[in-house]
């Protein structure tokens, strides 16, 4: 059956978020798993008419860092646990995400990476993003660091082959042995090198995105601080034009007013939000795996034992709500924030990220609050409003 005979899904009267600006009482159709030119006589075509007054809709959340939900981990490197926290964050409007992994052996790794990369080819993740073992032991936050290592050309070479083409990015820290090497090898292989847990000066950072560095892991997290005299990373990773910048928008990591200087300096075009969520995220508090280390969760929040923040319970629903009613952004920067900008960075964009004739049909129905009450993906409703 063809997009243009398939039976129609059409949404109307909701205010919805375009490239364009917002639609308001707007009309979205769908045809098969794409959307569709808005077309009169939906009923005629076997289809069904949903009145959405009153609600938002805006295109599927991309994830491109994210460890696992709802008492899962892509650690554990099983399909079973892999899909409970791909489905967890699913129901909480994130259609694409990358699955990434903590650090472990070099064998754990490749053994996790070929299971996930079978995920990958299924089509239920978009990705494998590889966050250590090759970073700053100083900066290494909730990574083990007995595991640590530099990043030799070979073991970047092993983790990309048992992904067997999957792996979009790997987050590095440059100043370490082979660093720079390294992110030359990730850009010719065809997967984004992205700095992070890391305590490169600011002219290391710089040679790094010179040599392919496109994305900047957490911005301020796991990181030195930006300082006047010594800038660090920070203000190399946000001045570059070419980086996209990821921030964790749970109001633990971030200070609200750190995170409107990220978004002045780079604007929501360059800004991806991300959740770094762990097992927990779509859970309570309690104890939960993340790798080899064990994370207490209280009040939401999850860190290690002496007190390390350990990713985060988030998910992408929630950021939006923030960024809308606490930190103020306009739905439209928000939007772009968790759709555009992440895929156009993993080259998704000719099918995901917005709202436009032709692609997936990846959306996300909010009500007047911003919370979710409607997920579809690829035309087929995981929650229905």
């Amino acid at each position: 059956m063809t997009a243009s005979t398939a039976p129609l899904t059409t949404l109307t009267g909701a205010d919805i978020v375009r490239p364009t600006g917002i639609d308001r009482g707007g009309r979205i159709t769908v045809a098969g798993s794409r959307l569709a030119d808005p077309a009169p006589g939906a009923r005629d075509n076997g289809g069904e008419i949903l009145d959405l007054t009153g609600h938002w809709i805006v295109p599927g959340f991309i994830d491109i860092h994210v460890h696992g939900g709802g008492g899962a981990s892509f650690s554990a490197g099983t399909a079973e646990e892999a899909l409970t926290a791909i489905d967890t964050h699913r129901r909480h409007g994130t259609t694409t995400l990358l699955a990434s992994t903590v650090t472990g052996t070099l064998d754990d790794l490749a053994r996790q990476a070929a299971a996930l990369s079978e995920l990958v080819e299924q089509g239920d993740l978009a990705g494998l993003h590889f966050e250590g073992p090759f970073i700053a032991p100083g900066r290494c936050g909730a990574h083990d660091p007995a595991l640590l290592r530099a990043p030799e050309p070979g073991a970047v070479r092993r983790l990309l082959d048992a992904a067997r083409g999957t792996a979009r990015m790997m987050t590095l820290a440059p100043e370490l042995p082979g660093g720079i090497e390294a992110v030359r090898l990730l850009t010719e292989r065809g997967a984004i090198a992205a700095v992070g847990h890391t305590d490169a000066p600011y002219d290391t950072v710089r040679a790094a995105v010179e040599a392919g560095a496109r994305a900047a892991t957490h911005l301020f997290n796991a990181m030195p601080a930006l300082g006047h005299r010594a800038p660090g990373p920070v203000a190399a990773l946000l001045e570059d034009e070419r980086v996209t910048i990821e921030l964790i928008n749970d109001g633990t990591h971030l200070h609200p007013a750190a995170l409107r200087l990220a978004l002045r300096a780079a604007g929501p075009d360059r800004v991806a939000f991300i959740t770094d969520a762990m097992g927990a995220a779509g859970m309570g508090d309690g104890s939960y795996p993340l790798g080899p280390l064990r994370v207490e969760v209280t009040g939401g929040v999850a860190r290690l034992p002496e007190g390390t923040i350990a990713g985060s319970t988030l998910t992408l629903d929630r950021a939006l709500r923030r960024a809308v009613t606490v930190d103020g952004l306009p739905v439209e920067d928000a939007v772009r924030a968790l759709s555009t900008t992440p895929a156009r960075l993993l080259g998704l964009a000719d099918r995901t990220g917005s709202l436009e004739a032709g692609k997936d049909a990846d959306l996300v129905v909010l009500d007047a609050a911003f919370t979710v009450t409607g997920v579809m993906r690829r035309g087929e409703w995981l929650v229905k409003p």
